[in-house]
């Protein structure tokens, strides 16, 4: 990230950057990914400069590898990851460059289903007993997620990822008055999407900004 200014704005509305992940999705589940922009010719025209079209919040889990799952290459997304998608303040930070710097139209918060840092906090919740170590920072960020989920009577794991991913894209939001700012002025979109890992299918759960 050697940007000094912000770069040529992306082409694409918020609308159509989803479209295209969406597109690049379809390929990966169906079996047919192109796999763009990963040649020499590629990694060259970006080495003084980087405009993605597209920001992908994600957890850590080595099954979502965001480029893969929407079938993109080098400098089409700007990827960031926790596990859990947990929102600390490096993550903002990473965040509101991409759209203040970058000019990125989009920003996605990618969980998925049988997701470990979820699990672990669905079980202290419910036992009482807390990880060790920084783990249980990561449970003390998703505990309220969980909490939620209960009161709404979802118990299961999967049903509390998608109540996470939906609080974390309200919690970006709140949270960042550059992002918040962005999505006002239509610059800029959040959603919250959800992954199946066996199927490889994403679908958006949540969102706020123009679609």
């Amino acid at each position: 990230m050697s940007n000094d200014l912000p770069v040529t704005p992306t082409q694409l509305t918020p609308a159509q950057a989803w479209r295209r992940l969406r597109e690049g999705n379809d390929r990966f589940v169906s079996g047919t990914s192109a796999h763009p922009n990963q040649d020499a010719s590629r990694r060259q025209s970006l080495a003084e400069q980087q405009n993605p079209f597209a920001v992908i919040f994600g957890c850590a889990d080595s099954r979502l590898a965001a480029e893969i799952i929407f079938d993109v290459g080098l400098g089409d997304v700007f990827v960031v990851r926790t596990a859990g998608h947990v929102i600390d303040d490096a993550v903002l930070g990473s965040l509101e460059y991409s759209v203040a710097m970058l000019n990125v139209p989009l920003i996605v918060v990618l969980g998925h289903d049988s997701c470990g840092a979820v699990s672990a906090t669905v079980e202290a919740f419910e036992t009482g007993i807390m990880p060790p170590g920084f783990i249980r920072d990561l449970v003390e960020r998703i505990t309220p997620s969980v909490i939620t989920a209960h009161r709404n009577g979802i118990l299961d794991v999967n049903g509390s990822v998608v109540e996470h991913v939906q609080q974390t894209t309200q919690r970006m939001v709140d949270a960042s008055k550059v992002i918040s700012a962005a999505v006002d002025d239509g610059r800029t979109a959040v959603i919250g999407v959800t992954y199946r890992l066996a199927e490889g299918k994403a679908e958006m759960v949540s969102g706020f900004g123009a679609l």
